[in-house]
Parts: C-alpha cells; structure tokens; sequence
C-alpha cells in the first residue's frame, strides 16, 4: 500500500457487515474482479483451484483464503483489500457475520469510516443484521449503504426489496442512523455491483461502486493532533551505538525532529532529537498510519503504555473514570464491580465496573434495568481504572477512544468512550463489610496478583537503591503497589541493635527476609536493597519466599564503587574509620545465577532502570 506520508489520494475505510451467508464476501469479491482491481491472472487462479478441487466457484473465495473457510462456508476472522479508484484509495474491511464470531466483526469495524451492511433478499431482515446495525451505531459509524443482494434469488422482485427497506428503515431511524442508500445488488451476478443493472429497471439509484465513491472521508488522521501509543524502548550498544529510540505507530498526526512532545499519562516532556527508520535516512516526518522511531533530548524513563503527544495541540484527557458504550461477548456476563482489564491502544490496566447505567438488546433495542450484562448484550456503563491512562472521547479522535475489555486471558469486549468522568471520592457505600481475615487468594482477586520479592544485592555504590527507587516510581505510576526495603534504612530502625560482624548481618538478613515475605503476601512488588554479602543467606530468602522471589545482582567492580562512593563509607573504611566492611575487610560472594545482572559499569543508570523494570513486568506476567 502507499506509504501514507506520500499518497496523494483520499483514503477511505469501508466495513461490510450483516448476517451469516447473506453474501458479503461474495459481493466485495465481485466488486474487485468487475472494478479491475484484482492482480492478474488472480480470478484466473481461485477459478482453476476451484475446479482442481470439484467445487463451484465462488466470488467469496478471493477474500476467504483460509481453507478451513472455504470448506465452512463462512468467513471467521476480518479480511482487509484495497483499492483505487481516480483520486480515492480504498480499504475494504470484510467481517464475519456468524453469531459466535461477533467479536471479529466488532474489531473488523473498529476503525471504519463508512460500512455496507448486507441483506440476502430471500430471507430479510434476521437477528445478526439488527445486532450488527446496533453495533456500527455505537462504533460511531453513521455512513452505512445498505445492499439488499441475492436479488436474482427472488426474480428482482421490487415488492421484496421494499419491504426489507421499510423494515429495516424503522429499525436504524430508533439508533439515529439515516442510510445513505438502499441498493438491489445480484453479488453472484454483478448487478448493480460495478454498475447499474438493466435487469432491475424499476431502481433508479446509484450502483455499489458509485456510492462507494459518494461516501465522505474523514478528515485525514495525520490533520489530527498527534498520537503515537508507545510500543517499546529500544537501546543500542554496539559500535558505540549510544542510541534510546522510542518506537510505535503514528495512529493519528504527524512528528518532526524539534519538536516539543509530552508523554501520557505521566506527563514527561522533552524534544525529538531525530526520528529514525530501519536500513533508511533518518525521514524529515512520520505520519499517521507509519510505523515511528525517534530519540529525544533528554534520557527520560518511558516505558511502554505512554502516549507521545505534540504540545500545543488538543491532549487526551487523562484519568481514571470513564463512561462507555461497551458490548459484551464474554462466555460469563459482565458484572458491576467485577475486575477486567482494560486495553486502550497500548495501554493495559485493570478495570472495576462501577455502575450497569442501562442494557439494550442489539436485536429489538428493548431496555433492562440490573447490573449484569449478559452475552451478546449492549450496555452503558461507568468503568473505574487501578491507575490513569491517556484517552479520547468518541468524536474527539479514533486513536484512543476504543478499547476493549479482557476477562480471564480472553477478549470479552469492547466499544467506545463517550465521556471522562470526575474523579469521585471513596464513602462507606464503597466499602463492603464480611467476617473472617482474607485469604491469599481473596486478597489477590482484589487487590491484583502482584505479590513479588525483587532482592537487589551488591557492593555498596553499586547502584541499588537508586535503580530500585526508579522501578518502585514507575510501577506505581503504572498502579502496581511497591515498595523499597532499602538497608540503611532498616538498619536505622529494625535492626537498630545489629552490628556488621557476621552474626549481625545473618540477623539482619533473617528479619529482612521475613519482613520481605509479609509484603509479598499483600501483594507489594517489595525491593529489597541489602549488601547480603552471603550466598547462603540470599539463598535462604530463596527458600523462604519461594517462586516469587528474584535475585538481581547489581553488578559495579571494587574501584568503580569507591569512586563513586556517594555516603564517603569507602573512603572511612580505607582510613580505618569502619570495621568490616564489604569489599574492603569482609567478603562478598557473587551470586552464581542470579535472574537478573544489571552491570552499572557498562549500563546508565536509565538502561539499567528499563532492564529492571522490563524483568519485573515479565514475572508478574507470568504469574
């Protein structure tokens, strides 16, 4: 496809929608053999494969390349085409119409412009053609065309077309959609595909082709303020290769080196440096619909999840409450304070449903008042975040006003945000009472399974308090709880009546480590920054903790440690100021596999931070 930052033509997305075999593919498949936009010899080739394999062949095969979809009959994933017309780029988006594969059809509209939504005039108006009418409306897509097709089915008769319109008129006036067109089209035949029918004289509208062309596009998305969801940070070494490129796609806007960016939801700002592409000069801009790179002024911590956005231009709001327009396709309903997780663009972060607002049926748009939503069922509802996130309210810009929700590893719904919320504060009608302490597993069902002991050893110097101190602030921003067990800390305190000698520091170690397990039971990444000089300690904090527990080294030699030596401690210790020191008059044992090396000699303090950080996330991942 065109590079979007070169194309010269208008760009539209189209979405074909309806019930199960009311011929969509069949249609969008003909439209590109008699518009001329399929390569060569293609026609040619499903036609010689159909008859190699004594099967008829079917328009709907050119779209519908998996086997197992040509042998079911029906198309189970979205499939995108393009094409050009003089001055118009199209991309066609065909989307299942079985009922069990409405969360395709869902995610195959998300992003459309216009869609056809398609009627097999032997059989009218069904249940999916309601639900799938419902479902463009709260996507926001008011364009449609409906295509009444299999006409030669019912002799083009235009008895039957009228009725369809007149039922189907009544039922999309109810969700304030005002059809562009009705069109009588034979998909298998051609008519009114291409171009206008002579075998249906009584119909005086435009054909498929020609309404494509009446549909208005959008105001193209790099005219947009700018946004670019955040995929990863990317960090070269090699050849003295210093370079953090921020990496994503440019959903909407566009971006020049100079200028003045800010990242949401934390709200860091700095400067494109230079913007970078693979095995190719550094490009002047990205726009919206390319894939970005760049590196910044200034060594911030991103992490993926923010949001790159242009100063000066309209921002997403950011917060924590929402109102949505959601459809729910989950094997269980959706429940009000019920606990999901949310993903918007590259944002992922648990949600609670704090109110049921009202339920419509998608196929008669009859209302149910309780706070549950069953399969199938559209509801509003009012969504609360464990932490901010940057987003769009639908209207505003498409890049961040969709979303969807996941219930237990699985995509259960979706739709749209139509309004951000205040921010409300917590009463007693919030909090509910029961007998009897938590068990672990109530306690992770709600407050998130995040329970983690990240043990940090080192060298004095070495950097782990610093290192683990920017984890802890990045994993809370992020609505992950942690906390720092720092050492100088405890031993100010806790172990206030420990001395260094071995026998103090294997006390300190053990009440460290059980203080460790406490925290990783509520469900705290704890990070823990002790010398523990002892192999044999670390590994009883091991035993103790178990599969939640990660060993970091934090990894700086002797002479970079006592030269950095931020508390003077090296240099009392080398005037005989301190006795038993680690490193200098007491040992410290390498850890022999730790989980993690952070080599601070090798590594900024930034790199080395984005390790941690990046460690941290994969384990609780995992868990």
């Amino acid at each position: 496809m065109t590079d979007p930052a070169e194309r010269t033509q208008e760009m539209i997305s189209i979405v074909t929608a309806g019930h199960v075999d009311h011929g969509k593919s069949t249609v969008v498949g003909r439209l590109l053999a008699d518009a001329g936009a399929l390569p060569e010899g293609k026609l040619e080739q499903v036609r010689q494969n159909c008859l190699r394999n004594s099967k008829p062949f079917e328009y709907a095969f050119l779209l519908d390349a998996l086997k197992a979809e040509q042998a079911q009959g029906i198309t189970i994933d979205t499939a995108r085409c393009f094409f050009d017309t003089p001055g118009r780029h199209y991309i066609l988006i065909d989307a299942p119409g079985h009922l069990e594969f409405l969360k395709n059809m869902v995610t195959g509209a998300s992003r459309a412009e216009a869609a056809l939504l398609v009627i097999d005039a032997s059989r009218g108006v069904e249940e999916n053609t309601r639900r799938h009418g419902y479902f463009l409306s709260m996507l926001g897509i008011r364009q449609i065309a409906v295509l009444v097709n299999k006409m030669d089915l019912v002799d083009f008769d235009q008895r039957v077309f009228e009725d369809i319109r007149e039922e189907f008129t009544r039922f999309l006036m109810k969700i304030d959609i005002e059809p562009a067109s009705f069109i009588p089209v034979s998909g298998a035949e051609g008519d009114n595909i291409a171009s206008r029918s002579e075998r249906i004289p009584w119909y005086g509208g435009p054909c498929l082709l020609e309404q494509l062309g009446a549909f208005k596009a959008v105001e193209p998305p790099e005219q947009q303020p700018l946004r670019m969801p955040v995929q990863g940070v990317y960090k070269f070494t090699g050849g003295g290769d210093s370079r953090r490129i921020v990496a994503g796609a440019v959903e909407a806007g566009e971006i020049r080196p100079g200028d003045r960016v800010v990242f949401l939801p934390s709200g860091k700002k700095t400067c494109v440096k230079a913007l970078e592409a693979f095995n190719m000069p550094s490009p002047a801009r990205l726009a919206a619909g390319q894939a970005a790179g760049f590196t910044m002024t200034d060594q911030l911590f991103v992490q993926r999840s923010e949001v790159v956005c242009r100063e000066g231009e309209a921002l997403p709001h950011v917060g924590v409450r929402m109102r949505v327009n959601l459809f729910w396709l989950g094997a269980q309903p959706l429940k009000r304070e019920g606990r999901y997780v949310l993903k918007c663009a590259t944002q992922r972060v648990p949600v609670q449903v704090e109110n049921v607002a009202r339920i419509v049926n998608a196929s008669d748009l009859s209302r149910r008042e309780r706070q549950y939503v069953e399969k199938n069922e559209v509801a509003q509802c009012d969504l609360l975040l464990e932490s901010p996130i940057a987003f769009d309210v639908a209207g505003e810009s498409d890049a961040l006003s969709r979303f969807v929700l996941v219930d237990q590893y699985e995509i259960s719904g979706g739709g749209i945000i139509t309004e951000a919320l205040p921010e409300a504060d917590y009463d007693q009608r919030n909090i509910r009472w029961s007998a009897g302490s938590l068990t672990n597993e109530q306690r992770s069902a709600r407050q998130g399974n995040y329970g983690l002991v990240v043990w940090m050893t080192g060298l004095s110097g070495s950097g782990k308090t610093t290192l683990a101190s920017e984890a802890e602030r990045a994993l809370v921003e992020a609505g992950v709880p942690a906390f720092v067990l720092d050492g100088d800390k405890l031993r100010r305190g806790l172990s206030a009546d420990l001395g260094f000698d071995e026998a103090g520091r294997r006390e300190n170690m053990r009440r460290v480590m059980h203080v460790a397990e406490l925290f990783r039971a509520a469900n705290v990444v704890t990070l823990v920054t002790l010398i523990s000089p002892f192999r044999s300690g670390r590994e009883k904090a091991r035993a103790l903790i178990g599969e939640r527990f990660m060993e970091v080294y934090v990894k700086a030699s002797f002479e970079s440690c006592r030269a950095r030596d931020p508390k003077g401690l090296y240099r009392k210790a080398l005037a005989g100021e301190i006795r038993g020191f680690t490193g200098i008059d007491a040992p410290y044992e390498e850890p022999v596999s730790p989980d993690l090396v952070l080599d601070t000699d090798r590594w900024n303090e930034v790199e080395c931070a984005e390790t941690l950080l990046d460690a941290i996330l994969n384990r609780l991942n995992r868990a």
